[in-house]
């Protein structure tokens, strides 16, 4: 009986202010290992909120709950050898310290990365139009600006958007991957 060793999963978590490129950064990354051939999900902050997390608001204990289901299903995906790349603002440092502690008890890698897009930019950008409905006053409750933002102090990566392109910060995150033998 022939036993086939299994793919190395990790979950590479993207955290930032809304607009700051974490999406288009994960989308770029996950095309370039697909096409090396590795199993790969993207875990999008947007989409998860919409069916996962359908019904939770944007209170402190919602925002955690949120960021904890994330993190469970990245960790399951991650340890049965799927690279994971979770774009997801998940504000609070507990929250993403939790999530990387449930990484560290089943042994699975988890790479966190600060996107770390200044808010002047993110605002210049905006995606989704938050910026301005904030402006307007027809927003309350916006990350990185009347509500708190929780930089990591201990990223594995910073990205500066603000001067390199996505696909250039798809391959620093890339390249860190490569070092830790994931790719």
């Amino acid at each position: 009986m022939t036993t086939t060793a299994r793919a190395q999963g990790a979950t590479v978590w993207l955290t930032g202010l809304p607009s700051a490129g974490k999406t288009t950064i994960a989308q770029h990354l996950g095309e370039r290992l697909r096409a090396e051939g590795h199993r790969v999900e993207v875990l999008d902050g947007d989409e998860v909120r919409r069916f996962l997390s359908a019904g939770l608001g944007f209170s402190r204990e919602d925002r955690n709950t949120n960021v904890q289901r994330i993190g469970l299903v990245s960790e399951v995906l991650a340890r049965n050898g799927v690279l994971t790349l979770v774009p997801v603002i998940a504000p609070y440092a507990d929250s993403r310290e939790a999530v990387r502690k449930r990484h560290e008890a089943s042994g699975t890698p988890y790479i966190e990365v600060h996107v770390a897009t200044p808010v002047e930019v993110c605002s210049d950008r905006d995606v989704k139009g938050l910026y301005a409905r904030q402006a307007a006053g027809h927003l309350t409750g916006l990350t990185g600006v009347d509500d708190p933002y929780e930089p990591p102090t201990d990223p594995a990566l910073t990205l500066p958007t603000q001067t390199q392109s996505p696909r250039e910060s798809a391959d620093a995150v890339y390249a860190v991957l490569s070092e830790r033998g994931l790719v």
